[in-house]
């Protein structure tokens, strides 16, 4: 069972996004909010939230980007996917700076946010699973399973099949690619040329020895990029200006 969060300050916009979430036959529960204190109020912790940016009626004056700032400094171990709603495209790059995971403009269509919803979601499932394991394809949801997959080599002969969703980043290390994930690494012969063409779209060369996931950038500058890993690596000056591009289409 998900759990959603809808914060709006218009009842009409809230009533609508819960029922375009109603309508994507998701097991899940919906709470609305009208104001950032209510949320806060609230405590719960959920894994997907709807968040106006504007938002309003608010005794403090604090708006939806102030709010996803709170959620974002709290502590909480698993931290929710945030959609941003807003009638301002103006407002898209402040969205980036607290690790958006997309965002809606108002009047929002309903064939873009069964789309965006759909990936959010395949976001979440992966990071439970995650969580647990790295496991094997056939012990997956049958919806994981159409997901784009790299199939590597390792130790000798062995074989793997792994969800691009369950990797935070690669790295060339003395002429083999180290794949790292939550929980672990594994390394096996390949060439990070190659991965780059393979993995384009999903993927980035930050610098000629990092591939990262874009799914999983939380910040980044001119000199690094943080994930939500925690990992802090080096991008190259050459690439900044390219990758913040693939970034925007990526998050599109």
């Amino acid at each position: 069972m998900l759990k959603i969060a809808v914060c709006d300050d218009e009842k009409n916009i809230r009533d609508y996004l819960t029922a375009l979430v109603k309508e994507q036959n998701a097991e899940c529960s919906i709470t609305g909010y009208a104001a950032a204190e209510d949320y806060l109020a609230d405590g719960e912790e959920f894994d997907l939230i709807f968040l106006d940016i504007e938002l309003g009626s608010s005794a403090s004056g604090m708006n939806g980007m102030e709010l996803a700032e709170r959620i974002r400094d709290s502590g909480f171990e698993c931290q929710p996917v945030i959609i941003f709603v807003t009638g301002y495209e103006s407002y898209v790059y402040d969205a980036f700076d607290v690790g958006a995971f997309q965002y809606l403009l108002k009047p929002v269509n309903k064939d873009k946010f069964a789309d965006v919803f759909g990936r959010a979601i395949r976001q979440i499932l992966s990071r439970q699973i995650l969580s647990q394991q790295v496991l094997p394809e056939r012990d997956l949801p049958q919806a994981l399973w159409r997901k784009k997959v790299l199939t590597i080599q390792y130790d000798a002969g062995t074989v793997k099949t792994i969800l691009l969703d369950h990797i935070y980043y690669m790295e060339s290390q003395n002429h083999k690619i180290v794949i790292h994930f939550k929980d672990g690494q594994i390394a096996y012969y390949a060439r990070m040329g190659d991965l780059e063409k393979e993995l384009e779209g999903q993927f980035f060369r930050i610098h000629k020895g990092y591939l990262i996931n874009l799914a999983y950038v939380d910040e980044y500058n001119r000199t690094e990029v943080t994930l939500t890993s925690g990992d802090r690596l080096m991008i190259s000056k050459y690439k900044y200006k390219d990758f913040t591009k693939a970034y925007l289409r990526f998050m599109q």
